[in-house]
């Protein structure tokens, strides 16, 4: 059985007055709606603060990225996974597509940071998806293909059991616009049958999530497809009542299998 995750990627965003009344909100608000899992995921400096605002929640700790070194060393600016892990973190994304297109994260390095983070103790959500030239020019499949194909080759099908998968397509992302369920359910189903395709079990119990404007407006219905098992929010998830109108819809659907 899949669990609905919501992961908020807060992004360049934050400060330590903000950060303490949005998280004071939404744990107040999750405390008394079991069901999905709900993940924060500040910016570096204020992992350790958001650590413990949130001890004694029902709240998860991610980072937004990290190096793909996997010893400590001589990389300036870089953020060791376990460093990650010492400031709490359970989860980081890696892949997302402001990283792939703003500093060039390629997608041997994802792969390279998907299997750094595994190594570290960490869960990678991997974000995968396409531009809007790319699906006006049926590439999205391609693109899905290539992106999850990398990770797969590197750390084998098998990795995928201690991962999330976060489909976000380009196009989507703080345009406003948003994939339609039919869109975000064919993109998900395609993810879940490459992975199938290796091993069925690993497959069905694979959590992909959608990531692409969501809202509390259309949450609900993005997350009734059968194959969309959460979202990672960006700019809803600063906005404590948007984010937990977006945890109680997924926290309305039963667990999938």
């Amino acid at each position: 059985m899949r669990q609905s995750l919501i992961a908020g990627n807060w992004k360049m965003n934050g400060g330590r007055e903000a950060n303490a009344a949005l998280v004071g909100r939404i744990a107040g608000g999750l405390a008394e709606r079991p069901g999905a899992e709900v993940l924060v995921c500040p910016p570096a400096v204020y992992l350790e603060s958001v650590a413990r605002l949130i001890q004694g929640t029902a709240i998860r700790l991610g980072a937004q990225n990290l190096s793909e070194q996997e010893k400590p060393g001589a990389f300036t600016g870089e953020i060791h996974g376990a460093m990650l892990s010492e400031a709490g973190c359970e989860y980081v994304i890696v892949g997302h597509s402001e990283r792939r297109a703003l500093y060039g994260d390629t997608d041997a390095a994802v792969a390279r940071k998907f299997k750094t983070a595994q190594a570290l103790g960490l869960t990678p959500i991997l974000c995968v998806g396409e531009t809007l030239e790319q699906r006006e020019q049926d590439q999205t499949e391609a693109v899905l293909q290539r992106q999850l194909g990398a990770v797969l080759e590197l750390c084998g099908v098998e990795s995928l059991a201690r991962a999330v998968v976060a489909y976000e397509p380009v196009w989507a992302i703080g345009t406003g616009r948003t994939a339609t369920p039919r869109q975000a359910q064919a993109a998900h189903a395609f993810l879940r049958a490459q992975v199938g395709a290796r091993d069925a079990r690993i497959a069905a119990a694979l959590r992909v999530l959608y990531g692409g404007s969501v809202n509390a407006g259309n949450a609900g219905t993005l997350f009734a497809e059968p194959d969309v098992d959460g979202g990672l929010v960006g700019g809803a998830s600063l906005k404590a009542d948007e984010f937990l109108a977006i945890c109680a819809a997924a926290q309305a659907q039963l667990p999938k299998s």
